[in-house]
């Protein structure tokens, strides 16, 4: 798996996940229950995984959503 996205916004995910799954593309999050080790003040950020193969076109799909993916 590759990383797709990392946010501390829940927004963003669940935007972003929306976009995948209206897609077909498979995803996972990773990090969400680290809320319990940061006492649930959202320092820690998500991570938006997906499959090696969809990366380039999750990564298409989330310019055409507008959404930053901290890469240049």
């Amino acid at each position: 798996m590759k990383e797709l996205l990392r946010t501390n916004d829940p927004t963003i995910i669940a935007f972003a996940t929306a976009l995948l799954d209206a897609e077909g593309i498979d995803w996972f999050t990773f990090d969400v229950n680290m809320s319990v080790l940061e006492g649930s003040i959202g320092i820690m950020p998500r991570r938006l995984m997906v499959l090696d193969r969809d990366l380039f076109i999750a990564e298409a799909i989330m310019r055409d959503g507008e959404i930053d993916l901290g890469r240049d």
